[in-house]
């Protein structure tokens, strides 16, 4: 059984798309015929009907299951989805029945409604997210898995509460489940063997299995059958982690399913198209923040000595290099003091909450990334992207790994999944990590995503020194 707020949070959304269809087909009304008139009629009935009609058409779409509340892009894709096809169907049956529809009205009335629909939808996910920072609104898991694993996904969903799911408690092998919960975060009450029996005494809704080789094929299916009793969802990790779901299809085989992951892609068509979007977009960048140029760099020439910008060697695709133009931020013999500073250091990043070498001007320009404006001039060079991988200095090359310096494969970006996660407040083990994942995941769509979001981080600038 699902928890109550799933309910609730699901009835208010269906309120919400019932309302946003209303005011589209009223707003429709208005807008192409002014008054209702007996032409007007029947279109006025067909927006009294349109909410029902739409309500349908979404849940048709399966826009309404709760594994897509709170998280993920899938919602949005669904209604949108659930838009054209109602667009297309009208289309289709004025055609073959040779009703006369006034166009006026459905490009009006079905297009707003979709955008309401997105709008609404936006909205309380944000309040949904607003409401899991608060530990409500959350599913009660049983996390199955060996202590390291648990840890770690214990530690990630604490980090980012916004998914939903709050681990109270742990299974770990039947042969550990008595050494206790240090190292694991959480309490350890029980071994694999007693999963359905945590469930009910935790009274959790959910169970999270990872990768373990003692729950193969059989153990799972065995204890998906003792959870049915109780409606608990089970939910299962796989050993290949940090890949999204448009890489990952089920292909039936035997019997078996089999999940296929496709390569990331790294070239072709689609990174043609974010190269022409990245430039175009930074262009008309330019032009709207010249004024904003000028300003800052009057303030960082009249508040410290010299230059109003500061270049830098970086690391770019391939490992090629690039100078990197930015505003100053530092006094002039900053990189000079970079030595007697270098014991603060987060593992391969220098970074230094409240840095002396940072002015005053420099801390503000810091704080909401108005610094890193003129690297609108490197992505329209082609040095860098709109959204990718932090860009590294060569010494922080020099240090790679070999799974690190796949960084360098794609352009490193003015903003990524690092600056909308916690910025320098992140570990260097942590930014490593959010940059694999965002080149494994590339998509224009994500792109997006990351570029709303860098206008709430920058604007709380939390995590920026």
């Amino acid at each position: 059984m699902g928890p109550g707020w799933a309910a609730r949070y699901r009835a208010t959304v269906i309120f919400s798309d019932i309302l946003c269809a209303l005011l589209a087909g009223g707003l429709a009304v208005v807008v192409r015929f002014g008054e209702v008139t007996p032409y007007v009629e029947p279109y006025a009935l067909s927006s009294a009907a349109l909410p029902l009609l739409w309500v349908v058409v979404v849940g048709l779409s399966r826009a309404y299951e709760p594994r897509f509340a709170g998280v993920g892009s899938e919602e949005f894709r669904r209604v949108a989805r659930a838009g054209v096809m109602l667009t297309a169907a009208v289309a289709v049956v004025a055609y073959v029945t040779k009703i006369d529809v006034a166009r006026g009205y459905v490009i009006i009335a079905l297009p707003v409604m979709t955008l309401l629909t997105l709008l609404a939808r936006y909205a309380l996910r944000r309040n949904l997210h607003r409401k899991r920072t608060k530990l409500q609104c959350m599913r009660r898991v049983i996390a199955v898995g060996h202590q390291g694993s648990v840890a770690d996904l214990v530690r990630l969903l604490q980090k980012e509460r916004y998914h939903g799911m709050h681990i109270v408690g742990a299974c770990l092998p039947d042969d550990r489940a008595c050494a206790g919960s240090e190292g694991v975060g959480v309490p350890v009450l029980g071994g694999f063997s007693d999963v359905p029996l945590v469930v009910a005494q935790a009274q959790a809704d959910t169970v999270a299995v990872l990768a373990c080789p003692e729950l193969d094929g059989s153990a799972l299916r065995r204890l998906a059958w003792r959870l049915e009793k109780s409606r608990t969802d089970l939910v299962v990790a796989p050993a290949l982690m940090e890949v999204a779901g448009p890489r990952t299809t089920i292909r039936p085989v035997a019997g078996m399913p089999l999940l296929h992951v496709e390569h990331p892609e790294l070239a072709g068509g689609r990174r043609l198209v974010k190269n022409v979007f990245d430039r175009v977009v930074a262009g008309l960048g330019l032009l709207l923040v010249s004024p904003l140029f000028l300003l800052i760099a009057v303030a960082v020439r009249a508040t410290s000595p010299g230059p109003a910008f500061f270049r830098q060697t970086r690391v770019g695709k391939d490992g090629r290099t690039f100078t990197i133009v930015k505003f100053r931020t530092m006094g002039v013999d900053a990189e000079n003091r970079k030595v007697e500073l270098a014991s603060d250091r987060d593992g391969v990043l220098f970074k230094i909450r409240h840095d002396p070498r940072v002015t005053r001007v420099g801390a503000f320009l810091r704080r909401h990334s108005l610094d890193e404006l003129p690297q609108l001039v490197n992505v329209v060079k082609g040095d860098m992207s709109l959204v990718g991988p932090r860009p590294p200095l060569p010494e922080e090359v020099a240090r790679y790994g070999d799974d690190v310096r796949r960084r360098l494969l794609v352009r490193p970006g003015m903003t990524g999944l690092w600056q909308v996660s916690g910025r320098s407040d992140l570990s260097w083990e942590e930014a490593v990590r959010l940059d694999l994942r965002y080149m494994e995941n590339w998509s224009l769509t994500l792109d997006l995503q990351i570029m709303w979001k860098t206008w709430s981080a920058v604007a709380r600038g939390s995590g920026a020194y």
